[in-house]
């Protein structure tokens, strides 16, 4: 089963400490948790933190959260709707600017 997901995080809770040097660029390893059946207040199916080693005993701070917005097997969730872009309209030829606004 595929699903989509978006993820939004915080970066500046990220631990600069724990980004490592690879082959391609620096990284992060990061963790999420989802639970696609289930949603919190927000409509948030989950959280992302940042990984710690096994042998740490340290709780790492949640950076922010995973949303599932598609599935495969067609329980799609529906996107969060953006508002609509206000397109300017030129003012008509008659508009007299020193009229009162009414509010």
């Amino acid at each position: 089963m595929k699903i989509g997901v978006n993820i939004k995080i915080d970066v500046k809770l990220l631990d600069k400490a724990r980004f490592y040097i690879g082959e391609k660029g620096t990284y992060a390893n990061l963790i999420t948790f989802i639970e696609i059946d289930a949603k919190d207040e927000y409509g948030n199916n989950g959280f992302v933190t940042q990984e710690k080693n096994k042998d740490e005993d340290v709780k790492m701070p949640i950076l922010g959260n995973a949303k599932v917005f598609w599935s495969e097997q067609g329980q799609s969730q529906p996107r969060q709707q953006q508002a609509p872009q206000q397109q300017y309209k030129q003012p008509a030829d008659n508009f007299d600017e020193s009229e009162d606004i009414p509010f």
